[in-house]
């Protein structure tokens, strides 16, 4: 199956300019590229810099600000390595389009080492996969698997609660040709933050403005889950965080900040996909 959110424009004036597939298209606009899409534009572009330069880095931060809509045209990036050090890299990446940027992302890249001696505290709640009978074991892409107060299953119909939510889902390409690599699923992955935190009775009310995603490693394979962590929100604004897994345990760890956008809400309620990741959902 060959789907991905982008495909390349190697005629373009632009170097690896890229251009939005129907995949990457929002439910808040069928003009703009939903965040999903656009952060694993940026972590594609800062992994490419990362491997070429310093291999032996592991990923632990990506903070994505989604400023401007980035719509449904060609797009391309550039990088600057902000920083480098013996142990680690900084490496910064704006995705730009005939208007102007529209995105950004700030990434961090550690050398890793032993772990320290001692005992800390660590938060025993750990998220669980969906039992493999439900969601077999797959490097495919596929629509979300949501969990809710009515179990897990594919049709957002039955999520339209207060319940807390789990989502998870295996990774498109970001550009088509191109394999998804585990830390492009992963940060792709991570604006799925604001479906699973901001999904309520009344649909998607709020529309994400960044989101950071934080690693202790990379996922095994391209297949990751985010379960809510704690929302709070006031006066419109929330601020809602996740807790990253795979099906071997914890990666790490995601935050949102959201605005109220109620006239343009999404009532995923009211809406069903096929399991077919042409039609998949991206808020």
């Amino acid at each position: 199956m060959h789907l991905a959110f982008f495909r390349p424009l190697p005629d373009h004036e632009q170097p690896d300019a890229i251009e939005p597939l129907a995949l990457a298209r929002s439910s808040w606009s069928d003009e703009q590229a939903h965040g999903v899409a656009v952060a694993g534009a940026l972590g594609r572009a800062a992994e490419t810099v990362v491997r070429r330069q310093r291999p032996e880095l592991v990923p632990t931060r990506v903070t994505v600000d989604l400023f401007t809509p980035t719509r449904m045209a060609p797009a391309w990036t550039t990088t600057e390595v902000v920083r480098e050090s013996g142990r680690l890299m900084l490496v910064d990446v704006v995705l730009h389009q005939e208007a102007g940027p529209t995105a950004r992302a700030s990434t961090l890249w550690l050398r890793p080492s032993e772990d320290a001696p001692g005992e800390t505290w660590t938060n025993p709640d750990v998220p669980e996969a969906p039992p493999l009978e439900v969601a077999p074991e797959t490097d495919e892409p596929h629509v979300p698997f949501i969990h809710s107060g009515a179990g897990w299953s594919q049709d957002f119909r039955e999520h339209q609660d207060a319940e807390r939510k789990t989502y998870w889902n295996t990774a498109p390409s970001i550009v088509l040709g191109e394999p998804v690599t585990p830390f492009q699923a992963v940060a792709a992955s991570a604006d799925g933050t604001s479906l699973a935190a901001n999904w309520g009775t009344a649909g998607v009310q709020h529309i994400n403005a960044d989101v950071t995603l934080t690693l202790s490693r990379l996922p095994v394979g391209v297949t990751v889950g985010l379960r809510t962590l704690d929302r709070v929100e006031h006066d419109g604004v929330a601020v809602s965080s996740c807790t990253v897994f795979d099906r071997h345990g914890k990666v790490g760890t995601t935050l949102v900040t959201s605005m109220s956008n109620t006239r343009r809400g999404i009532d995923m309620g009211g809406k069903r996909w096929e399991d077919d990741p042409r039609s998949e959902p991206g808020v």
